[in-house]
């Protein structure tokens, strides 16, 4: 299965940590959104979506290309983050991305999340939270997420 992983993270690296597992699981190449050919993403069977979470919300640079594709896509993807906090309700972070490429035309088959070092204000003027995160043991939680991926992708019609 043919994959890429559009990936942007500035912070702390956390985001480009994951993606980087992810793509040594999946043999997929990491780019960040603007490295992408719109036209040559039909090439690819599946596609994932990853950032830091900024504010509750993917990194603006992530949903500008999203919001950039054409109607009508039709691939596989997963979307994933890194974040302070958890991806859950009542405030979960990755639905409305995952709304959104389904508009688009994309089949999300799964997400995934992490904690991560955190330093937005007012966690700053402590020094930030989630120090040490990702840890070995969420790369490995995300090794495992996206060795699972093409089996799931297979599943789904």
């Amino acid at each position: 299965m043919k994959s890429i992983i559009v990936c942007t993270s500035v912070s702390h690296g956390n985001t480009k940590r994951v993606a980087d597992v992810m793509g040594q699981a999946l043999d997929a190449r990491i780019v960040e959104p603007e490295q992408v050919d719109i036209a040559k993403l039909a090439a690819y069977d599946l596609v994932g979506f990853g950032s830091g979470i900024y504010l509750g919300s993917f990194h603006s640079r992530l949903l500008e290309f999203v919001e950039s594709l054409p109607e009508g896509q039709q691939h596989k993807a997963f979307v994933f983050a890194t974040s302070g906090f958890p991806d859950a309700r009542p405030h979960a972070f990755s639905r409305p991305l995952v709304r959104r490429l389904g508009q688009k035309g994309f089949e999300v088959i799964d997400t995934f999340s992490c904690r991560a070092f955190d330093t937005y204000l007012p966690f700053r003027l402590v020094g930030g939270i989630r120090k040490g995160r990702p840890n070995a043991a969420d790369l490995e939680s995300a090794r495992t997420f996206a060795e699972g991926l093409p089996a799931r992708a297979s599943a789904t019609p």
